[in-house]
């Protein structure tokens, strides 16, 4: 990994400044990419944007930066996207500070702001060697996420198509599976879902396999496969469908057939089951038959203490009457939920540890 420590003037920064919404903003002569087509888009206000021009013209030192060195030679951020904007549109006079826009500075103060020299880290190597940098660095301002470090490191013909599906405000992605997923598109997290959903958590891997795909396609049709198949299986949307793991079990059930409206009959059911405290839960649930999605009540302290006392501290299961002190027992029901138990005192025996994660396979 090499890393150099550059300074670069402001007139050199803005030289070749260009912000058009689908070719991207260019800077630096039009070798550096500050935002790749469809990135994250200009999230600072006007106090922060203000201030690092404040910080400029005072002769202050603004935090360090941090440039990829492409493999063509030139570059895109890592850290420092919002400044860099900020003071590119200063210098071409997209806004004003204190009522005074850059073209209406005297001469000797546009000089000043020209000169100032910024610090920029540029940075090259390996994917990995970059990405295990990018991570431990210290960034400052805006923190990039994850996926935005990734982007950055896999930067190229791939990622900026990928972006165009998923990674910004009012995207196609955000318009068929915005009901399905946390997070935000512009902070590149639909994307980050999408890739996880199909590379089965090995984000990076595929990324460094299709890092020099032409196109993204494949994964958008992948995306577009699971939403689909998430609608046709449950077909009344709830809001607790926001944010379920649907790619995972997408892969693992996408070939079965469900009658859809028994599936939904017994969503009802599920939801109306007062033993149940997580409705999201319901739909893993329905296609894994896994009870820990339900996050099933358990007994309180109080019922567990008198059903203790009761057996004398004697675990019914090990047959040899040895006594266990309280904290070493848990409550556990005699008739299991799927059969129609309840979390309730004349359901409940205690079972030392040992027999009771047995029993449940915990």
């Amino acid at each position: 990994m090499k890393i150099e420590l550059k300074k670069i003037p402001v007139r050199e920064l803005s030289d070749g400044y260009i912000d058009n919404a689908e070719c991207g903003v260019m800077g630096y002569y039009g070798k550096l990419d500050i935002r790749p087509p469809y990135q994250r888009e200009f999230i600072y206000k006007d106090k922060q944007r203000n201030a690092v021009i404040d910080t400029i013209t005072k002769g202050f030192p603004l935090n360090v930066m941090y440039w990829a060195v492409r493999e063509d030679g030139n570059f895109e951020i890592i850290d420092g996207q919002q400044r860099t904007i900020s003071i590119c549109q200063y210098v071409h006079s997209d806004f004003s500070v204190n009522g005074l826009a850059f073209h209406n500075l005297p001469n000797d103060k546009k000089e000043q702001i020209l000169n100032y020299e910024l610090m920029v880290y540029f940075c090259s190597g390996a994917d990995s060697e970059k990405l295990d940098w990018f991570r431990t660095i210290n960034i400052a301002g805006e923190k990039l996420t994850d996926q935005e470090l990734r982007n950055a490191v896999y930067s190229g013909s791939w990622v900026s198509d990928a972006k165009r599906y998923f990674s910004k405000n009012g995207c196609v992605a955000v318009k068929i599976g915005g009901d399905y997923l946390n997070g935000t598109a512009i902070r590149q997290e639909y994307l980050e879902t999408a890739i996880n959903w199909i590379s089965c958590g090995k984000i990076e891997d595929y990324m460094s396999a299709h890092q020099h795909d032409p196109n993204a396609s494949a994964l958008w049709r992948y995306f577009q496969d699971v939403i689909s198949w998430v609608k046709t299986t449950f077909t009344v949307y709830r809001k607790e469908m926001k944010g379920v793991p649907w790619g995972p079990l997408y892969n693992t059930y996408k070939d079965e057939v469900y009658d859809t409206d028994a599936i939904e009959k017994e969503i009802l059911k599920l939801i109306d089951d007062d033993e149940i405290q997580n409705i999201k839960g319901i739909y893993p649930y329905i296609l894994t038959r896994e009870e820990k999605y339900l996050n099933l009540r358990v007994f309180d302290d109080k019922t567990k203490r008198k059903v203790y006392e009761r057996q004398k501290g004697i675990c019914p299961r090990c047959g040899n009457n040895r006594h266990y002190e309280f904290h070493e027992m848990e409550g556990d029901h005699i008739k299991p939920w799927h059969e129609g138990g309840k979390t309730e005192e004349i359901n409940c025996q205690m079972l030392c540890k040992d027999h009771n994660r047995r029993k449940s396979g915990k």
